[in-house]
């Protein structure tokens, strides 16, 4: 992203934000929005990471006076600590107008009825959706994850025309609208799917089952939270709301911006924000900037399909698997669905993989795509895998994210 003068004067002014909390009162110690100058000013600061955010629990983020405070939201904890984040009235009122803009470029309208089944609670997924939805002037339906026979059954009758959701459980929500033979009775025109990484196949599956137009959206609870881009119409990468972040993108390894075009780590820093500004925070999100204006027409730039993270790689047998990879691979092979899973075991002294994928074929046509799965997987991640196909279903389904990979070595 280009730094311009207005953007500099905007980053100089988030700093002296972010200085007035006790955390970057530390970790920028030293450091004064006089100082930077340039952009390479602005690339000499350290970055900032998601540990460096744990450490700072419950509040040290804080860069306002408590009484300014009216809303927290947090990381799930589930890795370690949670991150806190305050919020202020004006970020609140600034997400929502983020997230107003992703429906509008979705070509969401006051007349629409929005199905939301992203969690609510310190989660910020569920009550971002929801409060863009009535600032645009649509009908909200904050329904949550779970119960999923409510869910269809109020899709139907309710006549929602709008799924917000994960992609997981959005293919859960399609399987048992086709299995129920509802699909004549669903008035679903678009979907804004996020929060976890798809496949192609699975992205194909979607369409095709509920009848939508899809939509990728960005975000996460460090930097507001779902809403600071989403894809258009043209499905040409994701517009990112550069008047309220500044993005960069590294090379992970060396932390150092890669070329145009290149893929990397998406790097934010926050312009706009009070409660919690953040410094080049580094999101570990893989993608890259597209070149060039949008056919759409729309002054922000565009960041690719997120393709992974760098530090969801797990090594076996000195092979580097990647859930992208996986996902890029199967997508080749004809006969294999979108959903798999991985189970790496340590058993005798060996690392032994297992690759688990869902197929319509019957059971005399597996043994052929088993052996086709195992032979591409060796030709291009290069480890040799025992592939088990099974029938379509019977994997498990997620109504949030889908965990594909069970590393049980440890």
């Amino acid at each position: 992203m280009e730094m311009t003068e207005s953007v500099l004067a905007a980053i100089k002014k988030n700093l002296g934000q972010a200085k007035k909390s006790p955390f970057y009162k530390k970790h920028l110690a030293g450091v004064n929005p006089g100082d930077i100058r340039s952009e390479d000013d602005f690339l000499g600061l350290p970055f900032t990471e998601k540990e460096d955010l744990r450490g700072a629990y419950p509040l040290g983020l804080c860069a306002v006076p408590e009484e300014k405070i009216v809303r927290i939201h947090s990381s799930s904890g589930t890795t370690g600590t949670p991150v806190i984040i305050p919020y202020t009235r004006r970020d609140v009122e600034d997400w929502a107008r983020m997230f107003k803009r992703c429906y509008e470029t979705a070509g969401v309208e006051p007349r629409d009825r929005v199905h939301i089944t992203p969690g609510y609670g310190l989660w910020t997924a569920g009550i971002g959706f929801q409060a863009g939805a009535e600032l645009l002037g649509a009908m909200a339906l904050p329904l949550g994850p779970g119960n999923t026979e409510k869910q269809i059954s109020l899709m139907v009758d309710l006549q929602s025309t709008v799924l917000c959701a994960t992609s997981s459980y959005a293919l859960l929500l399609a399987e048992k609208i086709t299995q129920r033979g509802l699909r004549p009775k669903i008035k679903l025109k678009k979907a804004l799917i996020g929060s976890e990484r798809w496949g192609q196949k699975m992205r194909r599956r979607i369409a095709a089952e509920l009848g939508v137009q899809l939509y990728d959206i960005y975000g996460l609870t460090e930097i507001y939270g779902p809403g600071i881009g989403i894809s258009c119409d043209h499905e040409c990468g994701m517009h990112m709301w550069t008047d309220y972040l500044y993005y960069e993108i590294i090379d992970p390894k060396t932390g150092r911006r890669v070329k145009p075009g290149q893929a990397g780590e998406l790097v934010i820093t926050t312009l706009r924000k009070e409660g919690a500004p953040l410094m080049r925070y580094r999101t570990h999100d893989l993608t890259r900037e597209i070149p060039g204006d949008c056919p759409c027409g729309r002054p922000y730039p565009r960041i690719g399909t997120l393709v992974g993270r760098s530090d969801d790689m797990i090594k076996v047998k000195g092979a580097m698997i990647y859930p992208s990879r996986v996902d890029e691979l199967l997508a080749q092979v004809d006969g294999v669905s979108s959903e798999y899973q991985i189970m790496i075991d340590h058993l005798n002294g060996k690392d032994m993989v297992t690759l688990f994928f869902e197929t319509e074929l019957e059971e005399s046509g597996r043994p052929h795509l088993e052996k086709t799965v195992r032979d591409s997987f060796k030709e291009k991640i290069g480890l040799t895998v025992t592939p088990k196909a099974v029938s379509l279903g019977d994997l498990p389904r997620s109504e949030k994210k889908s965990t594909r990979i069970f590393d049980n070595r440890y």
